[in-house]
């Protein structure tokens, strides 16, 4: 190692240093803003802290991800009917366009950007939590539709429970990875239960005896 590797290695040290340094500042100026805000909350709705702590508990979703997406979304949910408006709100809702009286998806709306993002990317890290019900919607989607597509269908699941933990102040439950298998047997039923009707017959099912 002569002088020169030296001088840059302290230099490269002295820059990490440096954003090391400005990102605990950040943290810190922001851990307090939180508390302020929490001291001034209104009745009814829950602190912020509480809700950060709660959204970070879920797949992919880091501190630095939950208070994101709280910014972004806030804790008063009265302007989102249902978790519907509030993934078409976040622009990850495709546009539907309509011709020849057929609909046909197109791409993503623009929505809010900044929350959008975040979304996507902490669903690339729920994606690799093994036996998660988003690893199982990723690779079910990721056949038909595509990696981008279905990511950002990850996403929408996410914002989706999200909208539930924070409506009903509920910790996030994870389906797991068998949620889909359980889904299509039920569908099937249902479908072969509709074909009976129309048939004239009336059918109640029990499960059978293991």
């Amino acid at each position: 190692m002569r002088d020169h590797h030296r001088f840059l290695l302290q230099l490269h040290l002295a820059q990490w240093g440096a954003l090391d340094a400005a990102i605990r500042a950040v943290d810190r100026e922001a851990d307090a803003r939180i508390a302020e805000l929490d001291d001034e909350e209104d009745a009814g709705q829950a602190p912020f802290c509480e809700m950060i702590a709660r959204l970070s508990m879920m797949p992919g979703v880091s501190v630095l991800a939950a208070r994101t997406i709280v910014a972004e979304i806030g804790r008063d949910m009265s302007r989102f009917p249902t978790a519907g408006h509030l993934v078409a709100w976040a622009g990850l809702c495709p546009d539907q366009n309509e011709s020849d009286g057929k609909k046909k998806s197109t791409r993503l709306r623009k929505g809010a950007p900044w929350l959008k993002t975040m979304l996507v990317q902490c669903a690339w890290a729920a994606k690799r939590k093994k036996g998660s019900y988003y690893q199982a919607q990723f690779f079910r989607l990721q056949s038909r539709r595509g990696p981008q597509k279905a990511i950002c269908a990850v996403a929408a699941s996410l914002l989706t429970a999200i909208d539930h933990m924070v409506k009903n102040g509920t910790l996030h439950r994870d389906l797991g990875a068998a949620h889909f298998d359980r889904r299509s047997s039920e569908a099937q039923a249902q479908r072969l239960l509709a074909q009976l009707a129309t048939l004239g017959f009336q059918v109640q099912l029990q499960p059978a005896a293991a």
